[in-house]
């Protein structure tokens, strides 16, 4: 007989072991039967509970993007003024939680398989959605409208270029540096966008 109040936290087993198995294989070239092991339960439990490996991969995949969503809407909260809630945003993107080999390698393979998967292109259109909507929200309060637009798609563009690059070095993420080059941009751009007093 199943243990009650089991079901949350095998679910939760399988999709941390699949982000660590696409870590460390570095593409969705995974099987149940791999990631039902790293979570020490049976193959047949894992297709239980999410059916087959595409569901597997759409559960993790959302996962991602809803811990992704909880840390912004914690770090904006407490975020004070425009300016600051920008730099909540680009530092949560590269928080310990989000900007970890691992993770850095699921995001890319999503990225990749977004190519071929309706459900996964989805998946990171609502990410690139959310994160343009969060930064230009900030970005109208401190210049002109099109200006906060373009500068929105280009933080954007940085976090997900910085991400693709720390795939392709070794050793830990470097999430000082990253942030400090979205940060330099962002500050120059404020500074060119502002009428001089």
């Amino acid at each position: 007989m199943p243990k009650i109040g089991m079901e949350p936290l095998r679910r939760r087993a399988l999709i941390d072991a699949a982000i660590l198995a696409i870590g460390e294989r570095g593409s969705l070239d995974v099987t149940m039967s791999e990631i039902a092991g790293r979570a020490g339960v049976s193959p047949a439990l894992a297709h239980h509970y999410f059916g087959g490996k595409e569901d597997l991969l759409a559960a993790t995949m959302r996962h991602l993007l809803a811990e992704l969503g909880r840390d912004t809407v914690a770090a904006l909260r407490r975020a004070d003024g425009a300016r600051a809630r920008i730099s909540a945003i680009v530092a949560t993107n590269f928080s310990p939680s989000q900007f970890r080999s691992e993770t850095i390698a699921a995001w890319l393979a999503f990225y990749v398989e977004a190519q071929r998967s309706d459900a996964m292109r989805r998946l990171l259109r609502v990410y690139a959605r959310r994160l343009h909507s969060n930064l230009a929200s900030a970005l109208v309060e401190l210049m002109p409208r099109l200006e906060a637009l373009r500068a929105a798609e280009a933080i954007a563009a940085m976090i997900d270029g910085l991400y693709i690059r720390r795939a392709l070095k070794q050793g830990e993420p470097d999430a000082r540096s990253a942030i400090a080059l979205v940060e330099d941009y962002l500050a120059i751009k404020i500074a060119r966008e502002t009428p001089s007093a």
